[in-house]
Parts: C-alpha cells; sequence; structure tokens
C-alpha cells in the first residue's frame, strides 16, 4: 500500500475560495477584516508565522497590523497593547504569537484579549464554549485537521482515532473536536502522550492516528495500522548539511516508513501547516461578521 497525500495547500486554497465570497459580502456592507498580530520578542519561528500571516492578509485584502515589541517588554505594557486593539473598531481579530518571554504569564495576556476577537481560539471562554460544543472561534489547527478529514471524505463517526500530544494548542482540542456529537465527530478517541506505557500498542488501535507531540520522527511504521489515516502535525528542524538552510523541516511521523502502511498520509511541509493559515483567516472573517452584525 502506498499511501494518498493529503495535500493542505490544496484544501487551504479551497477555504480561501470560501473566504472570498464571505469578504465579498463583507465588503459591500463597508466592512473590511481586521487582523492585528503583536509578536514580542525575535523568535525566528515565530517571526516567520507571523510574516506568513500578514502575507495571507494582504493578499486577501484585509485590513492588518503587526506590532514588534522586544523581549523585555513587562507584562502590563503586553495587556495594554492588547486592550488597545480590543477597543480598535478596525481589528476583528488579535493573536498574541507564542511562545511570549518567560517574565510573562501568557494566560494573563490571553485573557485580556476580547473573546470576540480571539481568532486563535485559545481564550478560555472560546475553550470552555468548544467543550460544550457551542458556536465560537475553534483553534485553527485543529479546526484545520477536520477541515482536511472532511475535504478527503474520511469521517471520523465510529472509528477509533488516536491523538499523541497533549497541548492545549492542538492535542487536547483536536481531541475534543472529535468526539463531539456532531458532524465530522463522533469518534472514540484516546489521547496519548510521552507518558503513555505501551505508546505503540495504542497507536496500533487508530483508524485516525493524529501525531502531535514534537518529536522527530517518533511515530514509526510498526506504530501504524495497516490502512490507518496519519496526520502529522509536528514541525521539527533536523540538521540538513545538504540545504541551503543547513536543516530541514520533518514531522513527528517517520514518513518514508509509515506511507507505505496508512491509507492517507499528510507530508511535512504541506500539510497541516497551511490549514492553519488559512482557518486563521477564516476565523477572522467569522469574528468579523459576528461583530459587526452585533453593530447593525
Amino acid at each position: 500500500m502506498v499511501a494518498e497525500l493529503m495535500d493542505g495547500k490544496a484544501v487551504a486554497r479551497r477555504i480561501r475560495e470560501d473566504v472570498i465570497g464571505r469578504l465579498a459580502a463583507l465588503k459591500e456592507k463597508g466592512v473590511t477584516p481586521g487582523l492585528a498580530a503583536v509578536l514580542v520578542g525575535d523568535n525566528p519561528a515565530s517571526q516567520i508565522y507571523v510574516n506568513s500571516k500578514a502575507k495571507a492578509c494582504e493578499k486577501l485584502g484585509f485590513y492588518s497590523q503587526v506590532i514588534r515589541r522586544s523581549a523585555d517588554i513587562c507584562e502590563s505594557e503586553l495587556k495594554g497593547i492588547v486592550t488597545a486593539l480590543n477597543d480598535d473598531d478596525r481589528i476583528h481579530g488579535i493573536l498574541v504569537q507564542s511562545p511570549l518571554p518567560s517574565h510573562i504569564d501568557e494566560l494573563s495576556v490571553t485573557l485580556t484579549i476580547n473573546p470576540d476577537k480571539d481568532v486563535d481560539g485559545f481564550h478560555p471562554y472560546n475553550v470552555g464554549m468548544m467543550l460544550i460544543n457551542r458556536p465560537t472561534l475553534l483553534p485553527c489547527t485543529p479546526y484545520g485537521i477536520v477541515k482536511m478529514l472532511e475535504h478527503y471524505a474520511i469521517d471520523p463517526a465510529g472509528r477509533e482515532v488516536v491523538v499523541v500530544g497533549r497541548s492545549n494548542i492542538v492535542g487536547k482540542p483536536v481531541a475534543v473536536l472529535l468526539l463531539q456529537k456532531a458532524a465530522m465527530a463522533n469518534a472514540t478517541v484516546t489521547v496519548a502522550h510521552s507518558r503513555t506505557p505501551n505508546l505503540a500498542e495504542v497507536c496500533r488501535r487508530a483508524d485516525i492516528l493524529i501525531a502531535a507531540m514534537g518529536r522527530a520522527r517518533t511515530i514509526t511504521a510498526d506504530m501504524v495500522k495497516e490502512g490507518a489515516v496519519v496526520v502529522d502535525v509536528g514541525q521539527n528542524r533536523v540538521d540538513d548539511p545538504g540545504s541551503e538552510k543547513g536543516y530541514r523541516l520533518v514531522g513527528d511521523v517517520d514518513f518514508d516508513g509509515v506511507s507505505k502502511r496508512a491509507s492517507f498520509i499528510t507530508p511535512v511541509p504541506g500539510g497541516v501547516g497551511p490549514m492553519t493559515i488559512a482557518m486563521l483567516m477564516s476565523n477572522t472573517v467569522t469574528a468579523t461578521e459576528r461583530i459587526t452584525a452585533h453593530k447593525v
């Protein structure tokens, strides 16, 4: 068996087409979605992510702000920036790029964001609404995973899903989304992690295996059931002297081996990554629609 590639770039284009249609309807009403990204410090990966988000906004015709501050900013000043964005009618979506410097309480900053503008879906209000299956702004990467499964007609209903990783950004929320009593859900979900004994045995039970632990090539072919769907969320840098940059990106899955056992698999790069940006754009339009509807 050779797995079919789940092309995140192609699916992201479909998401953007939907966003463009909704954007046109907003602009007919004189409304332009606005997204503000706050970047603290000079973390290279964070800079790449924020620049990618800004470029996506520019291509779609959003209003965009990138606010950059040095790593020694104090927490009160950062929260002041967020509060000003809450009050700015041009801004419908706010994200504060993680990670933040260790002297700043990330949760405290997140709590400062107006939940209606929390396009990352990290505010506890939105997390709670997601948990009880009510309409809300959903975390971009988990939401993107569900949309990718939907695009490839992979219905989780009745299937066993194993999520390897328990982060608040991917592991926990994607597990919540897939176990809901809803379309593209109704799965039996197991969350495994670094402390799970018999991890390979647990993974082999999965009809759909989602790898999100942040460890390069941890999931090997012997850990995957024949015909399973494998979603690789990992973005890990490994040394590659032959590369111009001196490194290359690999996932949490040993792609070469696992692709010979799986029925579907996401590549790295080009799989889940593009979906995260696409869902951020979709969330920004959703936030704009809701905020402007309240003002009518």
